[in-house]
């Protein structure tokens, strides 16, 4: 499988990797957003998504309060899953914290993990009580003392990016990514800045909920009943309603006609898309609660649409996506 550059890390990476945020057992807030998935069904998404080519993982600290960490990790070990082997990136939370919470917190973090190393650490959202700079100080502070490998932030404007890209540079380290969302219902970070601005400055774009929480897989519009049974988390985040899928249907039509040429499903072609319209800058976690749909998101790193596939569907995304 074809890899890429993690920003202008040394770190190489699979065009998709897992997010992890559904394994985060019910803890916390997390039971109004996912079910709990049953350690066996973890390991077995996890061995699909490895035996499909992706070769990492992203989850983070909120996800369960440490709980998406360690089921993780205690699924990569029960696979024989060589520490290294692989590349972890998870997420220190900011919200009520200053920057001291940084190294306060970090070895908790590697106790979840285990022994699989943090490759990407990243700042989860801008709203710490401390200016990005000082956050960026004790990101580097843990790089250069060897408890991560690369620094990354989620969530940020570019604003912010760019002061945190400005703040790690004048610590001689590079700022690795930004991890937002992006999908072809949602493409506000080419109208705002951010992904010009991580174009111009080699940071990859990690691309969080790629299929719109699951709109971008067809099966809304293939019964929309099923909007109602969505949890209202999950709805907002996803900015499922009825009234999307309607605006969204030729585009889904059109999804459904490339795939039948490719013989894939619209999940893979809408992933496909994702990973690819912008050259190698952008990246996608696409979750998994079943290992078909982990098997699937792999799948998709195989595609390759044509320009004239990725243009129209370009065009009928624009139409199809928020307003």
């Amino acid at each position: 499988m074809q890899k890429r550059r993690l920003g202008r890390t040394d770190i190489e990476i699979t065009p998709v990797g897992l997010g992890c945020w559904q394994f985060s057992q019910g803890a916390n807030w997390m039971s109004r957003v996912w079910d709990t998935v049953p350690q066996e069904t973890i390991t077995a998404i996890i061995d699909t998504a490895l035996k499909g080519g992706m070769n990492w993982f992203d989850t983070a600290e909120s996800y369960g309060s440490g709980r998406s960490e360690q089921m993780l990790s205690a699924a990569l070990s029960k696979l024989g899953v060589r520490p290294g082997s692989v590349v972890v990136a998870t997420k220190w939370f900011p919200i009520f914290r200053t920057s001291r919470s940084i190294p306060a917190t970090i070895d908790t973090r590697v106790a979840c993990l285990g022994s699989y190393p943090i490759d990407l650490y990243q700042i989860h959202q801008p709203w710490s009580f401390s200016p990005i700079p000082a956050q960026m100080r004790e990101m580097a502070k843990l790089l250069r003392a060897g408890k991560i490998r690369s620094i990354g932030v989620s969530n940020f404007s570019a604003r912010q990016m760019e002061s945190a890209h400005a703040a790690l540079a004048s610590e001689g380290i590079v700022l690795a990514s930004n991890q937002v969302r992006f999908n072809l219902l949602d493409r506000g970070i080419e109208r705002n800045g951010l992904l010009e601005a991580a174009k111009r400055l080699g940071i990859t774009i990690i691309a969080w909920s790629p299929l719109a929480q699951g709109a971008l897989t067809g099966r809304f519009h293939e019964d929309p009943s099923l909007v109602q049974k969505l949890p209202p988390m999950r709805k907002i985040m996803g900015g499922i309603s009825a009234s999307g899928v309607a605006r969204s249907r030729p585009l889904i039509d059109e999804l459904r006609l490339i795939a039948r040429a490719h013989g894939i499903s619209v999940a893979q072609a809408a992933l496909a898309w994702t990973v690819s319209f912008h050259g190698e800058a952008v990246v996608a976690i696409p979750g998994a609660t079943k290992a078909a749909q982990a098997e699937q998101s792999a799948g998709s790193m195989g595609v390759r649409l044509t320009d004239k596939e990725l243009a129209k569907i370009d065009e009928l995304s624009r139409a199809a996506g928020k307003r």
